[in-house]
């Protein structure tokens, strides 16, 4: 499943990443998106991008393209 499927209130499970920008991977590696990481959806800006989310008790908001390369799991 990917992130940009989820809806608000959903929570779900950073199952790993998927080959892409191993830039943006280090940007969110820093941000603490890691593997095993639980996180849920909080909001979705009205024309769908960026998405944000609430992960070990801090906000970060994603665009759309960025995070195709998570692998994410609903809870």
């Amino acid at each position: 499943m990917q992130l940009r499927d989820m809806k608000p209130g959903q929570k779900g499970v950073i199952k790993g990443f998927l080959p892409g920008n191993s830039e943006y991977r280090k940007k969110l590696f820093s941000l603490g998106v890691l593997p095993n990481t639980e996180f849920e959806v909080t909001r979705i800006a009205p024309l769908g991008d960026p998405i944000e989310i609430k992960l070990r008790n801090s906000f970060i908001s994603v665009r759309k393209a960025e995070i195709e390369i998570l692998d994410v799991e609903p809870l």
